[in-house]
């Protein structure tokens, strides 16, 4: 059977006088060996895209992590010089993107940043700078210039029992990495919390009654998705569910 097709969202990086739309190859790579699917990257041209037409080629998104962070005033908030990097052109097709596939029952997996913007397109809002916070813990990635120390496991997260990441990796607590700067405030309509750090910072969520599977990070196990287990398991999951989702698609 021909592998399943899985979307995976763009920054838009300048380089050289140019726009490019780029995805790390660390989540193409997970997709690939994690999940047995192909990856495909979107590029962020926002409105010019059908995203009907082109959720109806494909069997699953993947919203990746980005240094970039989601523009406050797409929920009410003043966007500041600290809280940037800020990218319109991925904003404005992710967001779409994101609600569009949860209301289809697209299967979704979203990471760091695309937890936001999940969040976000659900009507939700975002803490910025967490780390100023009163009672929260640094989240942020370590200062290096190796990944391997910026994606080092960092922190516990507790899992809700009975919830979509409990039934994929059970209901005991498990480190994971920690390299963002905001975080979900008020969930988005419809979102439930899967897991959450000692200092309450919601780690994982789940969309209640969704028509499809949908699991979003804060972390991010495409990193360790070939050497550690809860990463490993998350994306076989998630291939599990495009592969079910193709099947249905196609009538097989």
């Amino acid at each position: 059977m021909t592998q399943p097709l899985v979307l995976v969202t763009a920054d838009v990086k300048t380089f050289e006088g140019y726009n490019w739309h780029a995805a790390t190859s660390t989540y193409l790579q997970a997709i690939l060996k994690g999940s047995g699917a192909i990856p495909m990257i979107l590029p962020s041209l926002g409105a010019d895209l059908d995203l009907d037409a082109v959720l109806d080629q494909v069997d699953g998104v993947l919203a990746t992590g980005s240094r970039s962070n989601v523009n406050p005033q797409l929920y009410g908030e003043i966007p500041t010089e600290e809280n940037g990097p800020y990218d319109p052109g991925r904003d404005a097709t992710t967001l779409p993107l994101l609600k569009r596939a949860v209301e289809r029952g697209v299967p979704v997996f979203a990471i760091c940043r695309g937890m936001q913007e999940l969040n976000v397109a659900l009507g939700g809002t975002l803490h910025t700078e967490i780390q100023t916070m009163a009672g929260r813990s640094d989240h942020r990635a370590p200062t290096s210039d190796r990944q391997d120390e910026r994606f080092r496991i960092a922190h516990p997260v507790e899992v809700a029992e009975g919830g979509c990441l409990s039934a994929v990796l059970g209901a005991e607590p498990f480190e994971v990495n920690s390299l963002h700067r905001q975080a979900v405030g008020a969930l988005g309509n419809g979102l439930t919390v899967e897991a959450s750090a000692e200092d309450g910072t919601v780690e994982a969520v789940s969309v209640k009654d969704s028509p499809g599977y949908l699991l979003a990070t804060q972390w991010h196990p495409e990193y360790w998705v070939m050497t550690d287990g809860p990463s490993k398991k998350l994306f076989q999951a998630f291939g599990d569910a495009v592969r079910a989702y193709r099947e249905k698609r196609l009538g097989l």
